[in-house]
């Protein structure tokens, strides 16, 4: 899978060990930075660019860190078709895609222990969208609300 990674200074550390590990289970990680640690910079610099990416299509999932990873997943899902969601257990990082067809999983770098994240990314990777009618359903209004605000 190609999968996006990016971090602000909040997740900085575990970006690298998170993408490390995707590495070694044979995905393409692409990284939206930061490339350094910098106490100054800003999660939206990464979160929007790893978004549209995702939307996009040039990578099939993103995994995206800040401190607490609140603000991770607001920035993101300021982008259409991206669906971010911070998940603090396996459980909801798989259930995010089945039910949800979430495509960026928001981890907090200061809230999380590295066992705990890489658990919900392995489980995030490896679940897929049901397709039931009612989750298609659901998603459709949210396209709708994404296309109404595009509009305004």
């Amino acid at each position: 899978m190609r999968i996006g990674i990016g971090a602000d200074h909040g997740g900085y550390v575990m970006k690298l060990q998170l993408a490390r590990k995707l590495a070694e289970q044979g995905h393409e990680v692409i990284d939206f930075g930061n490339q350094v640690h910098d106490p100054d910079d800003d999660y939206p610099d990464f979160a929007i660019p790893l978004a549209r990416a995702v939307a996009g299509g040039s990578v099939d999932r993103g995994v995206l860190l800040c401190g607490s990873g609140v603000g991770a997943s607001v920035a993101a899902n300021k982008g259409p078709g991206a669906r971010a969601a911070l998940c603090h257990d396996d459980y909801s990082a798989r259930q995010g895609v089945e039910d949800d067809d979430m495509n960026i999983l928001c981890i907090g770098g200061r809230t999380t222990g590295i066992e705990v994240a890489w658990d919900c990314v392995r489980n995030f990777l490896n679940a897929t969208f049901s397709g039931a009618a009612r989750h298609r359903r659901r998603l459709e209004k949210v396209r709708q609300l994404e296309q109404a605000a595009v509009a305004d």
